[in-house]
């Protein structure tokens, strides 16, 4: 019996939130659960290159020193685990932002909320964060 998918919306912007958020779809995706995040509102920030993350330099550092997953490596394993990556069309533009402004590791797709909802499907189960 094939396991439910899991759909994750990241709305906060809050790096302890971000970060549990790819936790989770890091571990569902490595127990080879199908897996879609969509990111909105100030979620989408996170999805900017590390370099422009600066304010969540100090929250990467203390997991590093502790020897736990940084977000950074967690994005890195989802991508490399399949895990689908959508940003909110609304998100964005309450964000200030374009999919241009993202990263371009991940395969960001731009999308609405219709979208995610049939990628979810009926059968999926569902966290908001």
């Amino acid at each position: 019996m094939a396991m439910a998918k899991l759909s994750i919306i990241v709305q906060s912007g809050a790096f302890d939130r971000v970060h549990y958020a790819m936790v989770l779809a890091s571990a569902a995706a490595a127990i080879d659960r199908e897996v879609t995040l969509f990111f909105t509102m100030e979620g989408c920030r996170a999805l900017r290159p590390a370099g422009k993350l600066g304010a969540w330099a100090a929250g990467e550092a203390a997991l590093r020193e502790k020897g736990l997953a940084t977000l950074e490596e967690l994005l890195a394993a989802a991508a490399e685990l399949d895990v689908r990556f959508l940003v909110c069309e609304l998100g964005l533009r309450a964000a200030g932002l374009a999919l241009d402004d993202l990263r371009d590791d991940l395969g960001i797709r731009e999308a609405g909320a219709v979208t995610f909802l049939n990628d979810a499907g009926s059968d999926a189960q569902m966290v908001f964060v």
